[in-house]
């Protein structure tokens, strides 16, 4: 079965050994995402801001393996501060709101930059659903 990955460039892709998404067959997965652009991280203490910047991320990674927001079946969202969420699932809102994948947001202790505040991955099926 054919494998094909997206790599966006982050710092982080060839020391740890991953890629931000990969197609095998139908399915989609999409690595933890975060709001990072160019080695910085965008919209620094504002939890809105970095979720519509990782999603923005995860819709054009999805595009590039023949897929849209619309194939997505799950996403799950880690946050820093859940008292936050609001804010998290405004933006998630924005992107998701006719989709409705399942989704999961938890609280945890870290990401791997102190400045990251909320980080996404998303699981996406290319099938058409009957």
């Amino acid at each position: 079965m054919n494998r094909t990955q997206v790599f966006t460039g982050s710092p982080w892709e060839p020391v740890v050994g991953y890629c931000r998404a990969i197609r095998v067959g139908d399915k989609i997965e999409v690595a933890g995402t975060t709001a990072m652009k160019d080695g910085a991280v965008v919209g620094v203490g504002d939890p809105y801001e970095q979720t519509k910047c990782i999603l923005q991320t995860i819709e054009k990674a999805l595009q590039e393996l023949g897929a849209d927001l619309s194939h997505v079946v799950r996403t799950r969202m880690f946050v820093t501060d859940i008292s936050k969420w609001e804010e998290i699932g405004k933006a998630h809102g924005e992107f998701f709101r006719n989709i409705q994948p399942v989704a999961t947001m938890v609280e945890v202790k870290a990401l791997i930059e102190p400045e990251l505040l909320v980080e996404i991955e998303v699981e996406a099926i290319v099938t058409t659903v009957e």
